[in-house]
């Protein structure tokens, strides 16, 4: 029913792809983290931009104070 070359080929199969099938998990997961909390970030950055535009259309901060708050938040 089995011989040694199916047996030898199936494992040497089982050995060979596990480790290759967990590196390309892990990498996918650590990608797709970095990818879920790195767009988070961006919008945090732009809801601060956000926020000035809307202080300076109340008029509630000068065109001075906006471009120089919002270099400082785009540095």
């Amino acid at each position: 029913m089995f011989n040694g070359y199916n047996m030898m080929g199936g494992w040497f199969g089982w050995w060979f792809m596990m480790p290759i099938f967990w590196v390309v998990a892990i990498f996918l997961l650590v990608w797709l983290i970095r990818e879920l909390f790195g767009k988070q970030n961006g919008s945090a950055d732009s809801k601060f931009i956000d926020i000035l535009k809307e202080r300076y259309a109340k008029g509630e901060i000068s065109k001075e104070e906006f471009e120089a708050k919002k270099t400082e938040l785009t540095k």
